[in-house]
């Protein structure tokens, strides 16, 4: 599939978008950076950021949107990569530059904490307790990715004017696993999470895998979470009884977050288009939505990527829905601050 992405890579390097001004939010206030001065303006396009985690550095890809001027803080949204794959071919498959420089915010690309022996460049996200696309369970020499990536998220909040209350994650696959793990265990610094093939809600229960194990993941606080699955995934089938990692369906993983955020009504169902469902659990505590696309003929892929080739052998990408706007704006709709003020009154 590396193979695939790279002619990816090639195909959407040609490409030139439109250059857009990045617009504040409201009220927005210039951000002094932690030496006291103005965030630097950066040019826009990719650029590294070393994050040194548990006394190593590693180098990670930040996509800087068009009209970025340091003057003011805007949102960061991690995209995490699926097994076997790396932060930079995420982010061209799921064409989030674009979206990045239509709406204002920063998008980090991290690479996986285990690389795959058989595969170049290739790497996988470490999640405790759970097995790796090999059937293998984490050793204790494994990089902690949870702690990785909220240093990510530190290290580019020093170099760039990041909102804290506007920090999300997605992924596609393991990335969507590990953006779930983040959820819970980052819930102070993640305001909200959009998994695409990949929503779990805790580790299989060891004594009954078709459920999750509900002391595996305990968020602090309610999260909204927004999810795209497609029912024909040959990979991490929705409807559960997959591999190690992926014992319990994604119905099951879903009921799990109402609960977890407190939802009282639903879940109901809307017809979106001819393939796709938009189903949604309400009255969640503090807000949180917990909300689900089921994509009936979609497969093990990325909606509205406009790189099908890249999943060739994976089932059918979605044209009905693009995910990228759909989480966007979700994700705009669950700033942390919101959470925080709820915190206050409850």
């Amino acid at each position: 599939m590396l193979v695939r992405l790279r002619h990816v890579l090639l195909a959407a390097e040609a490409a030139f978008a439109v250059p857009v001004a990045v617009t504040p939010p409201a009220g927005a206030q210039e951000l002094p950076s932690p030496a006291g001065t103005r965030c630097a303006p950066v040019e826009p396009g990719l650029t590294t950021v070393s994050v040194t985690s548990n006394g190593t550095t590693y180098p990670v890809s930040l996509y800087v949107p068009r009209g970025y001027t340091g003057r003011h803080p805007i949102p960061l949204v991690l995209n995490l990569h699926g097994s076997n794959s790396n932060g930079h071919h995420q982010l061209i498959v799921t064409d989030m530059e674009k979206t990045a420089d239509e709406h204002g915010f920063l998008v980090a690309v991290p690479d996986g904490g285990a690389p795959v022996p058989t595969v170049p460049d290739g790497y996988t996200w470490v999640i405790p307790g759970v097995p790796n696309t090999s059937g293998q369970l984490p050793s204790p020499d494994d990089r902690d990715d949870v702690r990785f990536l909220s240093d990510t998220v530190t290290a580019v909040s020093q170099g760039f004017c990041v909102d804290s209350d506007r920090v999300y994650a997605t992924g596609f696959s393991g990335g969507a696993r590990m953006a779930s793990l983040l959820a819970c265990r980052l819930s102070d610094r993640i305001a909200a999470i959009a998994p695409v093939s990949g929503l779990r809600a805790g580790n299989p229960d060891a004594f009954d895998p078709t459920r999750p194990d509900p002391v595996t993941r305990t968020p602090s606080r309610p999260v909204p979470v927004l999810a795209f699955h497609g029912q024909e995934d040959p990979v991490n089938p929705y409807d559960g009884a997959g591999p190690g990692y992926w014992q319990y369906s994604v119905p099951i993983a879903f009921e799990r977050w109402s609960e977890l955020n407190g939802c009282h009504l639903g879940p109901v169902d809307a017809k979106v288009t001819e393939h796709v469902t938009f189903r949604t659990y309400g009255a969640c505590r503090q807000g949180a939505e917990v909300s689900l696309y089921v994509i009936s003929d979609g497969g093990h892929t990325w909606p509205g990527s406009p790189y099908p080739d890249a999943f060739l052998g994976l089932g059918k990408v979605s044209t009905e829905i693009n995910a990228n706007d759909t989480m966007w704006s979700f994700f705009e709709r669950h700033p942390l601050r919101h959470r925080a003020a709820a915190d206050a009154l409850s």
